[in-house]
C-alpha cells in the first residue's frame, strides 16, 4: 500500500487520509474493499447526521450552453440544504450542488423522490405493468408489477437514479457520503428544470 494509493481512495471517496490509509490496510490493500467498506461506514454515519434539521443551504442555478458560443438551452435552480451555515459556504458543499445540479440536467428527474411520485401516477404505471403480464400467474405478476414500478423510480426519482459519474451509486448514496464527510446533513430540498421549447 502506498501513499498514491491513499491519496486515489481518498479522491474516490472524500474520505479522510487516516480513514482511507485504515480501511486499505483492513482490505489488504484491495482498492475496490476498501471503497466499499468506507460507504458503508459512510451510510452509517449520515443515517446518524440525517436526524439533524437541515435548514441553512444554498440555491444553486447551472445553465447548460450547446457550445461556448451559443446562448443556454437548458437549466436547472437546486435547493440543497445542510445543518449549518459554515457547511453551506464550503467548497465540498458548492461542489456537490454543481454536481447534482449537472446530474438533473443530463437525467431529467420528474421527482426529488419516491414518496414525491403522485398517487395516481404510480397507480396509472401499475395498471400498465399489470397489462403487459397478463395471462401469467398472480404471483408472477405482482414479481412482474413491484420490479418495474422499481425501475420507475429509478429513473424518474432523482435520489433513486444512478449518478452519471459513477453508476455504483445513487443520488442519495452520494448525498449520504458527502454527508458522513461534512458530518452533517445534506439534502436536496427541491429543483427546477427548464428547457427551451419543451
Amino acid at each position: 500500500m502506498s501513499a498514491d494509493d491513499v491519496k486515489k481512495l481518498r479522491a474516490a471517496t472524500g474520505a479522510g487520509i487516516l480513514e482511507c490509509k485504515k480501511a486499505l490496510e483492513e482490505t489488504a490493500g484491495d482498492f475496490e474493499k476498501a471503497t466499499d467498506l468506507l460507504r458503508t461506514r459512510g451510510l452509517a454515519a449520515a443515517k446518524k447526521f440525517g436526524e439533524r434539521a437541515a435548514e441553512e443551504g444554498i440555491v444553486y442555478a447551472y445553465l447548460h450552453k450547446p457550445s461556448p458560443d451559443l446562448p443556454a438551452k437548458l437549466g436547472v435552480m437546486l435547493e440543497l440544504n445542510c445543518a449549518t451555515d459554515f457547511v453551506a459556504k464550503t467548497d465540498r458543499f458548492q461542489k456537490l450542488a454543481h454536481e447534482v445540479a449537472l446530474h438533473i440536467a443530463f437525467a431529467a428527474p420528474g421527482y426529488v423522490s419516491r414518496d414525491e411520485v403522485p398517487g395516481d401516477v404510480l397507480a396509472r404505471e401499475k395498471e400498465i405493468y399489470a397489462k403487459q403480464a397478463e395471462g401469467k400467474p398472480d404471483n408472477v405478476v405482482e414479481k412482474i408489477v413491484s420490479g418495474k414500478v422499481e425501475a420507475f423510480f429509478a429513473d424518474n426519482c432523482l435520489l433513486d437514479q444512478k449518478y452519471i459519474r459513477d453508476d455504483k451509486q445513487t443520488i442519495a448514496q452520494l448525498l449520504d457520503s458527502v454527508s458522513a464527510e461534512l458530518k452533517e446533513p445534506v439534502k436536496v430540498r427541491r429543483f427546477s428544470y427548464f428547457r427551451v421549447g419543451a
